[in-house]
């Protein structure tokens, strides 16, 4: 409670007291605005006219120490128009002098709830962000900072249209979350939705909604997702399939930010981010017909490639051991590392499911490897550990390398013959060798392969050898 009258500070700070509520009466707005930083009320009752600073002065100071803060100014009978320029700038109501103390209550308590939503909200909004923004896209590449760095500014702006592309498994859902939930849309609702997941009449329902009556299961009036969505982010995920008709109401809404639900007769207006991704060439689409040209150029404002993970090998080892520590939390085993065969294995490979067919092969090797480490990866290419010189048949090796390393680190790892192999031949083949080698004992034959003795018996379980 700030005002110079004595009385009136009492009075109000007996009123609440009775309520529950802590009460700080001070006198000047110097006094407010030392304890204000020091520790920040949730509401404060300002009076309009104190010595020194005024009490629209203070306001500004408060506001500027936290936005959140719930201020109602307190006024005589002729500050009635200060007061309403002061809710201008921020203050959340007034009362007037002489005030009624159980009006005064109500006032705290409404004020006090709507600056506890507030907390909740923007609490939710720093979980969301810890839980979605550009912090998991993980790698130290020069390629993925820069479309990190791009991302980031699209978020910070209104831009009203994005277009992610690239290869499937680079992540475009992260990047498009992280888009929303960086930006001023954060606390309002993200919906992701897959272009090819539902035939055009179910889509174009599920985006616009229907009227009742509009179709034969319609019995009653539903919204879609972009009034659902409205004030925030519509992902729509593999664009490049949408069929033409709905095409043509995507421009219309991207447009206008304007449609209609199936069968109805009135413009609906909402504000909504579209983030659109695909993993198709869209310019050859629409040089062969099927995609629009000008729906491209609306989406093609600010167009956002991913590269895929072989055009960005200094990422491969950072994000594998980001996966490993994930996985070990989640099925609670002994967080190990990887070997330099793993890793060998890793940066040789191309990683044609890039992001994701390395999240998927890291999790499987944790469930079938060792219980602390990672000993091989079963990579479908036959990589294989040699000494330097001659490869299997006489081929020249190809070599890979890890992060710093030389040739003369002395281990090679070989990739796909151009003539091609039967994966599963070759990995039967090199199992019987090592069964044969060590006369049938198994731990030395998974030492030979680089497996424990559990990812070994799976092996010779899937090729009937046991």
């Amino acid at each position: 409670m700030v005002d110079d009258e004595r009385m009136i500070r009492w009075s109000i700070q007996q009123a609440l007291s009775k309520d529950g509520h802590s009460v700080t009466a001070v006198e000047t707005g110097e006094e407010a605005v030392a304890q204000a930083s020091d520790e920040m009320p949730d509401l404060v009752f300002l009076d309009i006219t104190l010595p020194g600073i005024d009490g629209i002065e203070v306001l500004r100071r408060l506001k500027s120490l936290d936005p959140s803060v719930a201020v109602v100014m307190v006024t005589a009978t002729d500050e009635v128009k200060t007061a309403v320029e002061a809710m201008r700038l921020g203050a959340y109501d007034y009362v007037s002098k002489p005030f009624d103390l159980d009006r005064l209550r109500v006032i705290a308590r409404n004020a006090l709830d709507r600056h506890e939503l507030r907390q909740e909200v923007e609490f939710h909004r720093k979980e969301s962000v810890k839980r979605y923004g550009f912090h998991r896209i993980v790698g130290p590449s020069r390629g993925l900072a820069e479309v990190v760095e791009i991302a980031r500014k699209v978020a910070k702006s209104d831009a009203a249209t994005v277009l992610l592309q690239g290869e499937s498994g680079v992540g475009k859902d992260l990047f498009a979350q992280a888009i929303h939930y960086e930006s001023a849309r954060a606390t309002r609702p993200f919906i992701a939705i897959n272009c090819t997941a539902l035939p055009e009449e179910l889509l174009e329902s599920e985006l616009m909604g229907h009227e009742k009556g509009a179709f034969t299961d319609a019995k009653f009036a539903k919204k879609g997702l972009f009034e659902a969505a409205d004030g925030g982010t519509i992902f729509l995920d593999e664009i490049g399939d949408m069929k033409p008709g709905l095409q043509a109401k995507l421009l219309r809404f991207i447009e206008n930010k304007v449609f209609r639900r199936v069968g109805g007769h009135r413009d609906i207006s909402v504000d909504v981010r579209i983030v659109a991704a695909t993993n198709r060439n869209l310019d050859e689409l629409v040089r062969t017909g099927q995609f629009r040209e000008d729906l491209f150029f609306r989406l093609n404002v600010i167009p956002i490639r991913i590269p895929p993970l072989r055009e960005r090998r200094e990422d491969i080892l950072p994000l594998a051991d980001r996966f490993l520590s994930e996985f070990s939390n989640d099925i609670r085993r002994t967080r190990g590392g990887f070997s330099d065969l793993s890793k060998r294995q890793m940066m040789a490979y191309d990683w044609p499911g890039n992001v994701r067919e390395l999240r998927n092969i890291i999790e499987r090797a944790l469930i079938l490897g060792a219980a602390d480490v990672a000993e091989r990866l079963d990579l479908p290419v036959p990589t294989v550990s040699v000494e330097p010189g001659i490869a299997p048949g006489g081929k020249a090796p190809c070599e890979a390398y890890l992060p710093g390393e030389t040739p003369a680190s002395g281990r090679h790892a070989f990739r796909l013959p151009p003539s091609g192999v039967v994966l599963e031949d070759v990995e039967q083949d090199f199992l019987r060798q090592a069964l044969e080698a060590t006369q049938g004992n198994q731990t030395k034959a998974a030492e030979m392969l680089g497996l424990t003795r559990d990812a070994l018996r799976y092996r010779m379980k899937k090729f009937g050898h046991m």
